[in-house]
């Protein structure tokens, strides 16, 4: 089954955005081929546009009943369907919206599909030689899927060898039993030995110290929850108002993720949330969503930002999608002049602002709140550590929710241990498509053809070297290999009025590539832009190129992503891990994953003291991590997970996969 391909690409005629000479030409040459041609359309005024096209083309067609037979012809219909297919053996066509009046849909949770595959995305990353770690047995290496007939009876099992080459055979429906060891990049595992006490030793000395860390943390919950907080009131028919008016409907994890979060701030206790997932996702309507629910309460609202590019992204935003509701908005940066920021302050200070929206400045000792009650920060890491210290003291008495695509290792251990509250998105909020990406040596005639074939489709590119110094030159060399360049050049450097000017032009199209530094890092949303060139890849962190590469493929146009790096350099280790990683994560939703491998990477660290990186080691990142909320759990901090079931039951019959069904292993456990 092929999708087919839209005839919106050429030109315009009259309201609609397809082009008339293309598809007669299609119905032709289907018409010839004896296909049964089906035309969905559930717009009134499309429909009668394209009978009206029909008919004075002098083209037969039918307008179908609700019974048809699949005989060839033309039949049109005014109901629609979300994607037209096209079953070549069958000679079947169906067109629809989307294919010839390029019809956005509104989304109605087809995302939920294959919801449960995620709770094993971990153990699906497997390769052969890995290390894995049984809950019973210890840690063992991976050597693959066996398929086994034990009276009579065909089964899957994970094969893991432990210490003497000793096998153990896992039935693939156990793998709950068994977590991937993860620890710091290059820490090798001991390997434990069948049937010897030796792992539940281990696992009882780890136990016994996490009670101590525990505890730590337990004292840490115990200080915030002591702390009375503020309960927003519940949803209300202006909440529920503000919600519909969004365009679009939110995807399942997008709706769980705002249901924890309103749950959260309708408690009494002072409201500490993660919401993680990649840029794009759709953080940003959740915490407007959220903010709007504090200033329904009576409440002042922050959004800090990282940058002012960004700032000002999430107050154009604001400023829309608030409009109806008498929201008083405004953004604090170096963008707006000093007489400006006087007056906002006051503002502030005497209650005639609802929601500010700015970068550091925000964190200025001359801001004064009137009644400040939600703070949201975006990308916290990009902070200095005198910002953080300053975020502390205002995050110690109101709600905080942070928006991170991936978010640092600390911070994701704190979330994932309970002691913070965590919420993920990992669907796309459309039809997005994964980033290609691709990682090579720098050679002109490569930069050339990327550029070239980008302008080719009116698209746009970026073209990131983080050396200030460097971008004068390339631009002429770029104007040189480039006819029809139009290059504009921002950096940190410039003016805050310059930046905004060149990025006016640039989404106004005056320039088609925009040579820069990691300031469009966070920067504005370009849909036009698909196209990024990254030069000397290997000098950025793995969070940071995942940012920098979510900068395109931010509409329905294929992104490209292209990670240069000089071809006179030996990489180091940890650069060759990161480049090979960032381009092995190249599916949506891949921030939560890039952040746990950035974990892997960096080591394991700790929450409260390096102690902890040895435990880490001894039993693999996971089971400490589930052991740590174990002990936090018996105190009623986090919720207790269900017990495992410590027997299995095995039915006499056979259940598997034949070799052949798939092309590896990964694909056959995600099945599992």
């Amino acid at each position: 089954v092929n999708t087919t391909n839209n005839f919106t690409d050429i030109d315009k005629v009259g309201c609609f955005n397809f082009n008339y000479h293309l598809l007669y030409q299609s119905l032709i040459d289907y018409q010839e081929a004896g296909y049964f041609i089906y035309i969905g359309l559930d717009n009134k005024v499309h429909y009668d546009s394209l009978i009206a096209f029909l008919n004075s083309k002098e083209i037969d067609f039918s307008e179908l009943e609700e019974k048809y037979s699949l005989k060839k012809g033309i039949f049109i219909s005014n109901k629609d369907l979300h994607i037209g297919l096209e079953f070549k053996k069958a000679k079947i066509v169906i067109l629809g919206e989307n294919e010839i009046f390029k019809k956005i849909h509104k989304q109605k949770g087809q995302f939920a599909r294959f919801k449960n595959a995620i709770t094993i995305e971990s153990i699906s990353e497997i390769q052969e030689g890995d290390y894995l770690v049984h809950d019973h047995h210890g840690i063992g290496i991976y050597k693959g899927i066996e398929t086994i007939q034990t009276n009579g009876v065909h089964k899957d099992y994970l094969k893991i060898e432990y210490k003497n080459k000793d096998v153990l055979y896992v039935a693939l429906e156990q793998f709950k039993l068994i977590r991937k060891y993860v620890s710091k990049e290059g820490a090798v595992p001991k390997i434990h030995k069948l049937g010897s006490k030796e792992w539940e030793k281990t696992k009882s000395k780890v136990k016994e110290r996490i009670k101590d860390i525990a505890q730590k943390l337990i004292n840490l919950y115990s200080l915030r929850s002591q702390k009375t907080g503020f309960s927003f009131l519940k949803d209300d028919y202006l909440m529920q108002s503000f919600e519909n008016d969004f365009g679009y409907d939110l995807t399942p994890d997008q709706k769980n993720a705002l249901d924890e979060i309103k749950n959260d701030m309708e408690k009494p206790i002072i409201m500490d949330r993660l919401l993680c997932g990649d840029v794009g996702f759709g953080k940003t309507e959740v915490a407007f969503r959220a903010a709007f629910k504090a200033i329904n309460s009576g409440k002042q609202v922050a959004l800090l930002c990282p940058t002012t590019l960004l700032a000002r992204q999430h107050y154009l935003t604001a400023v829309e999608r608030f409009k109806n509701y008498g929201v008083r908005i405004a953004l604090l940066s170096r963008m707006v002049s000093e007489k400006e920021q006087k007056v906002i302050l006051e503002r502030l200070k005497n209650n005639e602002l609802d929601f500010v929206i700015g970068t550091h400045r925000l964190l200025s000792n001359d801001i004064k709140f009137a009644d400040l009650g939600f703070l949201i920060i975006d990308e916290e890491h990009k902070f200095g550590v005198e910002h953080k210290e300053r975020i502390k003291e205002i995050r110690a008495n109101i709600d905080v929710l942070t928006l991170s695509a991936t978010p640092i290792p600390r911070t994701l251990q704190m979330a994932l241990t309970g002691v913070r509250g965590f919420s993920t998105i990992t669907t796309p909020i459309d039809n997005r498509m994964p980033v290609q990406t691709y990682v090579v040596e720098k050679n002109d005639y490569a930069i050339k053809e990327v550029i070239e074939r980008e302008l080719a489709r009116g698209g746009q590119v970026y073209y990131l070297n983080n050396r200030i110094e460097d971008l004068p030159s390339i631009a002429t060399k770029l104007n040189k290999l480039i006819k029809n360049a139009k290059i504009a050049i921002v950096h940190g450097k410039l003016s805050s009025d310059e930046i905004d000017d060149i990025m006016e032009a640039f989404i106004n199209e005056e320039y088609n590539i925009l040579l820069c530094t990691t300031v469009i890092e966070n920067g504005i949303d370009i849909p036009n832009v698909n196209t990024i060139i990254v030069e000397n890849a290997d000098h950025f962190g793995l969070s940071q190129l995942y940012q920098i590469r979510g900068r395109v493929g931010r509409s329905d146009r294929l992104g490209y992503a292209y990670l240069f790096y000089k071809s006179s350099k030996n990489l180091s280790e940890i650069a060759k891990k990161r480049l090979s990683t960032i381009k092995e994560f190249t599916n949506l939703g891949s921030g939560y994953k890039i952040a746990m491998r950035d974990l892997i990477t960096r080591g394991a660290g700790d929450l409260l003291g390096a102690e902890q990186s040895g435990f880490i080691e001894s039993v693999g990142m996971d089971m400490y991590i589930e052991m740590l909320h174990d002990a936090i759990s018996n105190d009623g901090i986090v919720e207790t997970k269900e017990e495992k079931a410590k027997k299995t039951t095995s039915l006499n019959i056979d259940a598997y996969i034949p070799q052949g069904f798939f092309n590896n292993d990964f694909e056959k456990i995600e099945l599992y």
